[in-house]
């Protein structure tokens, strides 16, 4: 793998690097510094000339800082003529804003999109974006990988008595129904009405959870509004436990004191975004050997799809 390179952004270096540590590599050098301005200076300090170049860089927050610092990364590596450049996206940000939900809004996943392939992106990995469709968004090869895969051995290691899945609202039934056919469990829903943005007010239970170790599944958790009230509303309705599991923890605002003081017993997330702090409910699984493995496939021109079969 002579012609191979793995660059890290700023965003989360510690999960680069366990990737390189899987490919039994090191990580390919690049400076990146900032103007007394605050603008971002990057310098890609080896020869990268015909390769083919992966940069590891999560657009989480600061979201603008490591989306422009992707994008400066990208023009680096082209104007260096590198023969493909690869993002390798954990999280993909501005991904909620994936169609006119509303008059005059943009499509932010759209733009960021055009903005990728502009800069010289040729192929994106990313973990469980938000809305499938948004891999249409680009005229370039895109690989959506499901973060659920990581979840399924800590969930049948549990040995829960009665386990069910929940999908925390209807939007997610879809990710819910995976894993209740991987694990080969029933599935109930948490009906919610949402008042404004960033916040959600349970109203129902689709389903029956009295007596039941519930197991809720999610693709990110946000301000934990909507997890920590479905908890509750699961309880409420006789749960004996509930657990939640999310590929990314994004956890702002008050997310961390409302996990710390609600009905979630443990919370499950992925290294897909480093975590502001740690918590005594939340376990975090490194995605870092998965992800390694995808970009050797895909490097060597074999299947990724026969990972999830």
């Amino acid at each position: 793998m002579s012609n191979f390179m793995i660059f890290s952004g700023t965003a989360n270096p510690q999960l680069a690097k366990e990737i390189a540590d899987y490919m039994e590599m090191p990580l390919s050098k690049a400076n990146i510094n900032r103007f007394s301005d605050g603008e971002i200076n990057v310098q890609i300090a080896e020869s990268v000339r015909g390769k083919d170049v992966y940069i590891v860089q999560p657009t989480c927050a600061p979201a603008n800082a490591n989306l422009m610092e992707l994008l400066i990364m990208v023009d680096a590596l082209k104007r260096s003529s590198a023969k493909s450049i690869t993002a390798v996206m954990p999280y993909y940000g501005y991904a909620r804003q994936d169609r006119k939900a509303a008059p005059r809004v943009p499509i932010s996943a759209k733009l960021v999109a055009d903005m990728l392939e502009t800069a010289g992106v040729t192929r994106v990995v990313t973990v469980d974006l938000h809305a499938a469709q948004i891999q249409g968004f680009f005229n370039i090869p895109v690989d959506n990988l499901y973060g659920a895969n990581l979840f399924l051995d800590y969930i049948k290691n549990k040995d829960f008595k009665n386990p069910i899945i929940a999908s925390p609202d209807i939007g997610g039934v879809a990710r819910a129904r995976y894993f209740a056919q991987k694990l080969g469990l029933d599935m109930v829903i948490v009906d919610k009405r949402r008042q404004k943005a960033n916040e959600a007010e349970v109203m129902n239970i689709i389903g029956n959870v009295e007596g039941k170790d519930v197991i809720l599944i999610d693709d990110m958790i946000d301000t934990a509004g909507t997890m920590v009230k479905g908890a509750k509303a699961l309880k409420e309705h006789g749960a004996t436990s509930v657990m939640a599991c999310c590929t990314h923890p994004v956890l702002s605002g008050p997310a961390y004191e409302r996990i710390e003081n609600g009905a979630i017993d443990e919370l499950v997330v992925s290294n897909t975004i480093p975590l502001k702090k740690e918590s005594s409910k939340i376990k975090v699984l490194s995605i870092g050997n998965f992800l390694g493995e995808v970009i050797r496939r895909i490097y060597n021109n074999e299947s990724v799809n026969s990972l999830f079969n």
